[in-house]
């Protein structure tokens, strides 16, 4: 009985919403931007009364339990994963530190993916970038070798070149946390290392950067 219940819980956190709603809401994942590109139209939940664009985040976790899917496909040196936003950088260390995956934070050196002579040249088969606009050097070299690209979107991006966007704010320091945490702890279930989401130990705060 205790097993069939087990699964059923398991069932139930794949099938439903990974967190509740409120939690999104606390760190401000749903807050976009002023500006609403085509492209987000489909991920935009309402527009308040100040102009803010309100992301769905039902999309958000549906589209990171799809994006951790997607990840577990590729060996994770193979995937690199990018941040010039400094609110995005611990996070990704942080996931990076939990999966394997390969993390460049701060800066991207043009030619990192595109030339072979360039100093720490990488050649990954999928890209995860934190804002394609800030991440736009990485975004267009992936493009150029024909790599794929998940990225985090807020409201005022395009989806050009993304093989996979995850609707969030993705500026607001908590927010960034969050959907890393959530993206980190989907990943490791999906990989089998965790059973539930209940057994990934770290918290949102231990993604968090300091201010």
């Amino acid at each position: 009985m205790a097993e069939e219940k087990k699964k059923k819980e398991e069932k139930k956190e794949d099938e439903g919403m990974s967190l509740p709603e409120e939690t999104y809401m606390t760190s401000g994942a749903h807050i976009g931007t002023r500006q609403k590109t085509a492209d987000i139209r489909d991920f935009i939940y309402k527009v308040r009364n100040d102009g803010l664009y309100i992301i769905d985040v039902k999309k958000t976790d549906e589209r990171i339990k799809i994006a951790a899917k997607l990840l577990v496909k590729y060996d994770p040196d193979n995937i690199l994963i990018v941040s010039v936003r400094q609110y995005g950088q611990k996070p990704i260390k942080k996931l990076a530190e939990h999966t394997g995956i390969q993390v460049l934070d701060g800066r991207f050196r043009p030619g990192t993916m595109t030339n072979p002579n360039a100093k720490g040249f990488l050649e990954p088969e999928l890209l995860i970038v934190t804002d394609p606009l800030a991440d736009a050097q990485a975004l267009h070299e992936a493009e150029n070798a024909g790599i794929p690209v998940v990225g985090l979107c807020d409201t005022n991006n395009e989806t050009k070149y993304l093989d996979l966007v995850i609707p969030t704010n993705n500026k607001g320091r908590r927010a960034l946390a969050l959907v890393y945490w959530l993206l980190t702890r989907a990943i490791l279930k999906e990989q089998g290392k965790i059973k539930s989401y209940d057994k990934f130990k770290p918290t949102v705060e231990d993604f968090e950067a300091e201010i």
